[in-house]
């Protein structure tokens, strides 16, 4: 029986644009799939997770957050700590890939303005000029597998998931006013998807923490399918997730694998 639960990670954990708000400068919903997991379990939660986080920010630097400071997330799990599950989301940001994601697509939504075309055009450029390296990809698996360690020195009975990025560009996406991608920056997408996915399972090796691989529902649920999990882009803001994160379908969904993962 899970008594307490701690949630560790960045945006795609903590769900901003999602109702009912719970922290606005950490981007953090109280319906995201930690809060709807604690419910089902019927477990107190520590929900730590902040938008815009970074393995290094969960571990070791302080993140600010316009005039707030957030403390690194592990903090929130005191040595000793009663905890007995964690949730750790993490490792996009160390790969820019939802913020790749965003300049392209403002990127083409400006360049189609005459007064915007160069802006739109530079950001279009700039977006996947610098593609995470092999490099990057070993640093963030390093990271998540520290952070597995860390918790596990402060909270020893609690088990560890992994928790990976739902897909947001897959490989039946085409282009279109969600995805005004052009097919190069698809494939970019894609590889960074790839090379996040590669993050969590070389962390899971490295640590023993479980992975729960919610990246491998793919294609069915990714941006310009029928039942999209994550939200498209729209320059006016319409409906509950921010860009190219979580749908409330998107956090059940996250919710419902991590409790059958549990259950089995």
């Amino acid at each position: 029986m899970t008594r307490h639960m701690v949630a560790l990670g960045s945006s795609f954990a903590a769900g901003p644009g999602l109702a009912p708000v719970v922290d606005r400068l950490a981007g953090r919903s109280g319906e995201n799939a930690s809060h709807q997991i604690a419910r089902a379990l019927g477990a107190r939660l520590t929900d730590a997770s902040v938008s815009g986080a970074t393995t290094d920010t969960i571990l070791h630097t302080a993140q600010r957050v316009g005039p707030k400071r957030f403390p690194p997330q592990i903090t929130a799990i005191q040595p000793g700590s009663d905890a007995d599950l964690v949730t750790i989301t993490a490792g996009g940001n160390d790969l820019r890939y939802v913020g790749s994601l965003s300049a392209a697509a403002w990127g083409s939504w400006l360049a189609a303005r005459p007064l915007t075309r160069a802006l739109g055009r530079r950001l279009q450029r700039t977006a996947t000029q610098e593609p995470p390296t092999q490099h990057d990809v070993d640093a963030a698996a390093d990271g998540l597998a520290a952070i597995v360690r860390a918790v596990r020195d402060r909270a020893p009975a609690a088990r560890v998931l992994l928790v990976d990025y739902l897909t947001i560009i897959g490989t039946e996406t085409t282009r279109s006013r969600l995805a005004p991608f052009s097919d190069d920056q698809m494939t970019a997408f894609r590889r960074i998807a790839d090379q996040l996915r590669d993050a969590f399972t070389t962390a899971a090796a490295r640590s023993g923490a479980e992975l729960v691989d919610v990246a491998a529902f793919r294609d069915q649920h990714a941006v310009g399918s029928v039942d999209p999990w994550v939200q498209g882009f729209t320059a006016f803001r319409k409906g509950d997730a921010a860009l190219f994160h979580p749908t409330p379908a998107g956090m059940r969904a996250v919710r419902d694998a991590v409790l059958a993962h549990l259950g089995a």
